[in-house]
This record gives structure tokens, sequence and C-alpha cells, in this order.
């Protein structure tokens, strides 16, 4: 059941989902044979809240008990595997798995991901972190399925990572190229086939419960022909695997919402087949996913392994690969991500304030409401038709809306957590030490940036401000290094960049005071730069003859930009400390122009890239500017469709930092580009043109986790479309000296169509006449204008392994920037108070705090005391809503790198999280838990299969293996969740 796609989820609510529980609960407690599988937890945790009655209630705590109503996967929505980041896949399954085993005690170990558009290799690792003991895949390439199917391969052990090998390898099931719903198509019946309740109807279910479509009954005059194509079915596909159990799904999209009809018609027919198995050959039962996978672990039989690949990009036939969703709907994407970070910031500030002040003024129910509400929505959106982009216009409207509506409930949260705790009144928010006496009071503003990352950063923040003038003053009151300059979006406003350090976990208050006029050799002013920019004539594309003989350098401290005065356009990049190396390089935009007729080819849409020709050049002419500065050096580089052109159509700002402090802030190049609204039928990717010899060869990313390699590959077909790759955290191309990499802000599509070239595609605006996307109103006519980010990085190979990891991270949590008021006059002046800074919190280089969050489910470290305590309820008929749990922590920790990477920063790291910690608190209890927390690590005991090169699964039985209690070792590319309790001096 789509968490979103066509309709909305209050619409599908109404007119399926809430029937589909119902029903089936209802149908199950009739007859003892019948099974269902269930996956999308937001439609029925929405049902179990605000649908289902206490009989509901009672017959699905039985039915869940008995085991013939199964959760599988257990996530709020089947996620995507292309375009999602792997924080939010555990988010959204944390969340799903702590109602389930709250409310039931049940703990999903199995999953039905078959309706995602490609397979990654990150999600089995993830699911078997979760504690899951098989997968189960659909959507993977044509013709590889199909050679897979004729090779009996269909079923493997995964090990999907190649530093995790065998410890977290999982048995995988794909399903065969019937995919995961019945026969539809029947000569003696109507297209239903198999599905007797008809087709689910927008926007009310009727009435009379009679549906459009509703295949013939099953009777004694159809039951034969009804069981001889089921048979034939079943037949040919057990000819596809290797053992005699035959996985049959019994349903499709949209089913089961009239399951009285459904099992009606469904017992008669496999009980006519079982009194016939002699003539037929075949008997059938109803089987959960468990009950499935079961018998085939019993089979014992010895399995193929598959290594660290993935099943990306995926298509359907020849000119349908299903690559162009990589890049839609680029806003969605962007908020998505953005809403994730902020996320995961509020919930380390509400971690630490509620060890801190335990009866603090920030209520913990208020805050736990704020928190959920963007955890749902977070989840919501990674379903694989919302990030994806594959929706209608008002379905992504409501992801939208749910997501701006939680951010900004997070944001109340998080300027309370700011500001109540320090009990911070106007009168003594800052000292004295600010103020002269005799100088003319000017506006004023006061900020809090906070450090979400568990590292010590030094950073530059950008404040649009209005004032042409200002000065900046940290705590102690003196001056900030600061830059401040004309807005490249507006005339109007200015951009003040201003240097931070903050510790890990930290935040700090900086007063900027601003003035109309420039300061005249006052201190007050020496530590902001004020910037003019250097206007560059536009250049013409017809007029570039000779090139390459009025080269501009731009200097940092890493690199040396050369820019092309006669194109406008970047030349090459050297770059400087040990290597001093060169490489040309260009970048500027391209289209490629998409068909939007089917009559006349293959078309482009919200799923599909379908490229006709080459990209051609998307300007005639390119304009720059050029600001230097003390801080940060700006080139904004102008993108114009015709000559003459008043307004730009694309736009790169380039952003070279200078060195501060202990980081090389310098090696990185922060790009934003400014694209829309797009003209009709038009694929724009921003081409980055290198003397790289990468032969076309290129490495992207898995969900943020993993690195894959991804070689040119000739296809009869669809060559082009067929080697774009998904794009999550990072991409680069490489040869044997340098490397190019870019790390972004949302997801993206990548390729490399010729040596030397990294080409991203950044939006998308389709439409076409394809009957189904007219009916569904699928056409992507996305006239947004978008404003992606990437950083780029040049150094070697060895440089950028220590880097790239980091610095997509570092993009992703950026500094908070929380402006406590408006600018105004000055405080009244107060003696000064004593305020130390909080501690910061600051793990090893290569290792990541994923989480550090309070989720509030209640858990229980003995799994049977938890249970006994439902059965009891159930048996006295209670459905007690449980107070949440505000004391226990959950904590992740991720090793960045894989195995051999890097010689020092490849290796185990062994940490005390007791020391660690002290900064937010005295560690009291440390447990370690499966991915999701359901699971106490040491009573997982997850299925071992036979694989064909004998190695044992290398289970970890000692969670914490060290003299101390509190010492951990996390490997390469491990992650590590642990329960926190902090001493109640604290909590």
């Amino acid at each position: 059941m789509d968490v979103g796609w066509v309709y909305t989820i209050q619409e599908s609510m109404h007119a399926y989902a809430a029937n589909v529980y119902t029903s089936v609960t209802e149908e199950l407690s009739k007859v003892k044979d019948r099974r269902f599988i269930a996956v999308e937890q937001e439609f029925f945790r929405l049902w179990w809240d605000t649908v289902a009655s206490d009989s509901h209630k009672r017959q699905v705590r039985q039915l869940v008990k008995e085991g013939r109503l199964e959760f599988i996967i257990g996530g709020q929505v089947m996620h995507d595997e292309a375009v999602t980041d792997l924080d939010d896949e555990i988010l959204q399954m944390t969340e799903g798995h702590g109602f389930l085993y709250e409310t039931f005690g049940v703990r999903p170990q199995f999953s039905w991901h078959v309706d995602p558009f490609g397979a990654s290799a990150t999600t089995p690792i993830l699911f078997a972190l979760a504690g899951f003991n098989a997968h189960l895949i659909s959507r993977i390439d044509y013709d590889l399925k199909d050679t897979m199917q004729k090779n009996k391969n269909l079923q493997f052990v995964w090990r999907g990572s190649p530093s995790l090998k065998a410890q977290q390898e999982i048995f995988t099931h794909t399903m065969d190229q019937f995919s995961y719903c019945t026969p539809s198509h029947l000569p003696f019946s109507n297209s239903s086939g198999f599905y007797w309740n008809g087709v689910a109807l927008f926007p009310d279910p009727p009435k009379d419960g009679v549906y459009p479509n509703m295949s013939l009954p099953v009777t004694k005059e159809t039951v034969h022909a009804y069981a001889q194509t089921m048979v034939e079915n079943i037949k040919q596909r057990a000819e596809w695997f290797r053992t005699n159990h035959v996985l049959w799904p019994w349903g499709c999209d949209k089913q089961f919402y009239n399951s009285s009809v459904q099992f009606n018609n469904m017992d008669p027919l496999m009980k006519y087949i079982n009194q016939n198995s002699n003539e037929f050959g075949v008997t059938v039962q109803y089987a959960t996913l468990s009950e499935y996978f079961q018998a085939i672990y019993q089979s014992n039989l010895t399995w193929d392994i598959r290594g660290s690949e993935d099943f990306l990009p995926y298509s359907t036939e020849p000119y349908q690969a299903w690559t162009g969703f990589y890049a839609s709907r680029n806003v969605l994407k962007g908020v998505a991500r953005r809403a994730s970070s902020q996320l995961h910031a509020a919930e380390t500030l509400f971690t630490r304030y509620r060890i801190s002040y335990p009866d603090g003024p920030v209520t913990k129910d208020w805050a736990l409401e704020k928190l959920r509400a963007l955890r749902w929505a977070v989840s919501e959106v990674q379903h694989h038709d919302g990030i994806t982009g594959t929706e209608s216009p008002k379905v992504a409207d409501m992801y939208l809306q749910h997501l701006m509506q939680a951010m900004m409930g997070v944001e109340e949260l998080q300027a309370a957590l700011f500001l109540l705790p320090h009990r911070l009144d106007r009168l003594n928010f800052l000292s004295s030490r600010y103020h002269s006496k005799g100088v003319d009071q000017v506006p004023e503003q006061h900020i809090i940036v906070y450090n979400p990352l568990a590292w010590n950063i030094t950073t530059i923040i950008n404040i649009t401000v209005t004032f042409p003038n200002a000065a900046v003053f940290d705590e102690e009151g003196h001056a900030v290094p600061a830059q401040i300059q004309r807005s490249a979006q507006s005339n109007v406003t200015n951009d003040l960049f201003i240097v931070v350090e903050l510790g890990g976990l930290q935040h700090r208050k900086y007063l900027i005071r601003f003035s109309q006029t420039p300061c005249s050799g006052s201190s007050k002013c020496t530590g902001t730069y004020k910037t003019k920019g250097v206007l560059f004539e536009r250049r013409n594309v017809k007029d570039w003859r000779k090139t390459g003989r009025r080269l501009l350098p731009v200097l940092s401290d890493c690199y040396k930009l050369m820019f092309d005065q006669d194109t406008n356009l970047l030349h090459s990049i050297t770059y400087l400390r040990q290597e001093k190396t060169t490489v040309t390089m260009t970048q500027d935009f391209w289209e490629y122009h998409a068909n939007g007729d089917v009559k006349a080819g293959p078309i482009s849409d919200n799923y599909i890239f379908s490229a006709n020709s080459s990209a051609v050049r998307a300007y005639k002419a390119v304009e720059m500017e050029i600001i230097p500065g003390k801080i940060v050096w700006e080139i904004r580089q102008y993108f114009y469709r015709e000559e003459g052109d008043e307004d730009y159509a694309y736009s790169i700002i380039t952003r070279v930092p200078k060195c501060f402090g202990r980081q090389l802030n310098c090696l990185r190049l922060e790009q934003t580009y400014s694209l829309g609204p797009l003209q009709l039928n038009t694929e724009v990717v921003l081409r980055t043109s290198s003397s790289l010899k990468n032969h076309r060869t290129l490495y992207t990313d898995d969900n943020g986790y993993q690195m894959m390699k991804r070689p040119y590959r000739k296809f009869t077909n669809n060559t082009l479309a067929r080697n774009y790759f998904p794009m999550v955290r990072a991409a680069y191309i490489e040869d044997d000296v340098s490397r190019l990499v870019m790390v972004s802000d949302r997801a993206h599509g990548v390729s490399s169509q010729a040596d030397g070239q990294l080409e991203v595609m950044l939006h998308r605006r389709l439409w076409n006449n394809l009957a189904w996307n007219l009916g569904y109103n699928l056409t992507l006519n996305d006239s947004s204008v978008v404003r992606p980010t990437l950083w780029v990085m040049l150094r070697s190979v060895s440089a950028t392994n220590k880097l790239f990891q980091r610095e997509a991270i570092e993009l992703q949590h950026r500094p908070v920037v929380m402006p406590i008021d408006q600018p105004q006059k000055p405080w009244p002046e107060k003696e000064p108070r004593s305020s130390s800074p909080v501690q910061s919190v600051v793990l090893p280089p290569n290792l990541h705090l994923l989480s550090l969050s309070i989720p509030g489910w209640n858990y229980s470290a003995n799994h049977d005391v938890h249970l006994s305590q439902l059965h009891a309820d159930l048996h006295l008929g209670k459905d007690l809503h449980s107070e949440p749990d505000y004391d226990r922590v959950l904590l992740r920790i991720m090793h960045l790198f894989e195995e051999g990477e890097d010689p020092e920063l490849s290796k185990p790291v062994t940490i005390n999280l007791k020391d660690v910690l002290q900064g937010i608190g005295e560690v009291k209890v440390l447990e370690e838990r499966s991915l999701t927390g359901t699971w106490d690590i040491t009573h997982m005991q997850r299925w071992k299969w036979k694989t064909v090169d004998k190695l044992e699964t290398n289970e970890k039985t000692c969670g914490r293996c060290g003299n101390e209690a509190f010492t951990v070792t996390i490997s390469p590319k491990e992650i590590r969740t642990f329960f926190v309790h902090f001493s109640s001096t604290n909590i």
C-alpha cells in the first residue's frame, strides 16, 4: 500500500487502506488457516490509533500472537533504495519497530522489499543489523533477472559490505518475472484475474461493497479453470527455484480492502487444488513470509554468494531505464534532507537538555511530540514514491507540507532548548563589554550557532542581512573574523560570512552590530572585511575562438583556480601543498531534450530517463563576477539561454574558502547552483569536464554508506541512460594521480559519459502524453527554481580517502544558526554573568555519531517480561497507552572507513563511552542493541545459511570486549547501537 504516490495518505486511508486492516482482521479471525502479511506501519498505526475498535485491537493482538498476522519489514514505509540516506532508512525502521515492540512485543525478521526501483547493497546490511533472517527483493534489471531465472540463481546469500563480509550477510530471495502480484489476465475472466474484490475506488469506497472489475467468482463452473491457471503458473515459477517450495504471492497493489470477497474465493480454490493434488501435482497452503523462509532454511541447501554489488540502475525494457527519478523533484529531495539534518540536531539537543535539566522549563511531553512529528514526516517521505519524486503533484505538496509543518515545530523546540535552560532573559544575555559610552548606539542582533556533529569544527556560516556593514563579536567581546558583501540572489540584501569554531555538540553565542555607514578606523570593525565585486564582460559562445590566452587566478591555501576571460568559464585547477598538480577543468550546463510524444519514440517521465540524443549546450552567453575576500572568494557565473537575455537561465556560485583555525576548510570548493524554471521536456546537467583519465569509470555511493564502482557499459539500446547512477552523498572520478570528488546536499543522478567527465543531473521538467501518466497526473511538469549545493574537492587519491566521507557528513550536518532576535537597539547594559560553555563531545575522526536520541518507546532488557506483561494486558482486555520512556538514550556510532581504505583511519577504534559521553553526563548503564533497538545483541541469534565458501559467520557474542564495562571497539564500516542510561544524579 503506497504511502503516497497518486493519492494522499488521507485519501488512501479513506478509500481503501483502513478497510484492509478492518476487513482482514475480521476475516483472519473466522478461519484458522488464513494468513496475512502487513508492511507499511504508517497506515497500520493510523488505523490502530484512529479507526480500530477495542474488539479489533483484541483480535489483532491474538492474531499476532498466533503468527497469523505477520508484520514484515516493520518500518513506517517500504523505503526507496536508490536516493535515500542511511540515516533516514534507519530512522523510519526504528520508528516502526519501536511501535511494534511496545504494542505487540514483535520484532520483524523478514523483508518484503518488492517495489523499490532497483536494490541497494546497503539495505541488506541494515536489515541484517536489525536482526532480519532473510530479505526479499523484486525490481532488478530485466535482462539480469532473466539470466538469474534460467540459472536458478534467484536465491543467494548477499554480503553487501566488503568490510563486514559474512558478519552481516543475509539470505535474499528475488521475485521472478511475475514480480510480487498474482497473474491478472485470465482468458476466461476479466483483467482482475485472482483479485475478486475488484479495483479500489477513489475518493469513496462503494456503499454496497461492489467494486468495479470484480473477477468471476469461484463456483463449481469456474473452479477447475481457476485451479488449472494457478497450478500452471506455480509450476512455471517452480522451474526457476531450487527447492520444491514455491512462493506464490497472492495480492497486489491496493488489494484486500474487501477481503471477505477475496478470502471466500481463495478458500474453495485452494481446497479444490488440494483435493485434486494427485492430478495437479501441487498442494497449496496459506503462509506468512516467515513460514516460507523457514521451509527454505530447513531444506539445508548450500547457497551461492553475492558480494558487495547492488542492483542499480534498474531497467524494465530496452528503452526503460529507471534512472530519471534520481533527479526528479529536486526541491522535495532537498527539503527532505534538510528536515533530516534538523531532526538530528534537535534530537542531540533534547537528549543533552533532558540529562542536564530533567526538571527544566521545556516540558518533555511537548518536546517529544515535536520530535515525533518530524520523525514521522521524515520517515513518510522515504517511501519509494516519495523522495523518488515519482508521485503526483498533490502528493508532493502533501509531503512538503508535512515536512515544513514539523520543521517549524522543531524550530520552536530548538529555540526553547537554547534559551530556556539558561534562564536567558534580555537583560543579561551579553555582557557590557560590547558597549562603550559615547559610541552611537547602532542596531544589533544576537545569534546562537550549534554544531550537531561529535567533532570539533572550524567553518564559515553565512547569514543574510539587510545592513551593508556589520561587526561580529563572541561571548568574550572579541572581534570574530567576518566578511560582508552584496548577496548573489538579491540587490537589497547582503551575505555576512562569519568564521565559527565549535566543539562537538557545542553551541556559542555571537553578537552582530550593524550600521549603514562603514566603520572609520574604529577597532569595533577590524574583524569584518567589506568586499566589492569585479564584473567581467558577457562572453558569447559564438565568439569563443581563441581561449586560454587571458587566464585569471583565484588563489586559496589549497587551490589555484584559473578562469578564462575569453569564456568566463573555469579553465583549470591546481591543487597546492605537497603535490602541486594541475588538472584542466571546465564546468557548465547542458540539456537533454526529452521526447514527450509516445508515438514518436521512448519518453522521459518521473521514473524513466530516455535520452534520444546527446546533451546540447544550455546557454549562448556567460557573465562572470569575482568578489575577492579575506575569508572567502566568490565567483559568480551566470549562463544566458540567448545572447541578449536580461535574465540568466542558470548560475554557479563558487565559494573558495581560506584556511582558518585547526582545519583545512580550503580543501573544498562550495558550489551552489540556480536552475529554473526550465523549458518543457528539458533535463539539465552540470557537466564537469577534466583532463583526468578515468576511462568513463565512476564511483557513487549506496545511501551514503559505501562507495560502488560503476564501470561504463555499452548496451544494444539506451546506453546513455543505463550509465546513470544515483548519487546520495558522494561521487568521484579518478586516474592514477588525482581524484575529483563531489559531495551533495541531496540526491541526484550522475554519470561519466566521456573520459574525464562527471555530469550531475540537477533538474527535470517533463510532460508526455502517455495515458498512464496523464490519467494519474504523473507528468513532472516541475516549474520550480532549484538551488542545490555541491562541495567539490580535487586531491590525490590517498588525500581524498581521508577527506570525503567527513566532508559529506559536514555538508549534511552544517551548523544550526538560530537568530534570537531581529536587529534592534542594544539591550540595557548589565554586569557580565559567568557562563561556562557546554562541554564538547568529540569522537575520533573516523567515527561518526549517527544517533543520540530519546526514542520514547518502551523496550525491555528482558523480552520475556515484556511479552508476559503484554499478554496479561491482553487477557485483562486492556489496551494501555504506555507512558514514554524518557530515561533511555539511543546511541549509534558508525565507522566511516572501509577495510584497507586508509593506513590509519581504516583501523578498528577502541573508545571508552563513559569518557566520550562525560560532557553530557555520567554513564551508568550501557547495553548493546540491534540496529533499531528491539533486540539485546547477546540474544539475537540470526539464521546461519550454508554457503559455497563455508565461511563461518563471525557473530560477535561480546558487545563490549575490553577490560572496562564501557570500552567498545568499532571495526571498519560497523554501526554499533547502544541504550545508555545516565546517572540518576542527572536524570
